[in-house]
């Protein structure tokens, strides 16, 4: 039965479980499963009967390209939500000098 690694934004759903098992042998399946024992899932996964555009899943550490992917016995799936931040201020916009150039370092 495949494994579900259950991100943050669903965990209110599954009572803060982080892996969930589920039947199914494609993608559409595994959240047709999670609905069903999750309600509210599909509502957060999909945009009709599309996964939405800002999610991703990876299966098995490979990024699927379409719900009826098959799955294995023994699959891990994950749902990769859109992640944002990290990326720091250009350097003449940023609150603190740049670093010292070599001309600007004493000996």
């Amino acid at each position: 039965m495949p494994v579900v690694f259950v991100p943050a934004m669903l965990r209110d759903l599954t009572a803060g479980a982080a892996q969930v098992r589920v039947p199914g042998r494609t993608i559409r399946e595994v959240i047709e499963q999670l609905e069903a024992r999750f309600p509210g899932t599909r509502a957060r996964l999909l945009q009709g009967e599309e996964l939405r555009p800002d999610l991703a899943v990876a299966v098995d550490g490979e990024l699927a390209l379409d719900l009826s992917d098959r799955l294995g016995e023994d699959s891990e799936v994950h749902f990769i939500p859109p992640i944002s931040g990290g990326a720091l201020p250009a350097p003449e916009t940023a609150a603190f000098p740049p670093p010292p150039g070599p001309a600007d370092r004493r000996s």
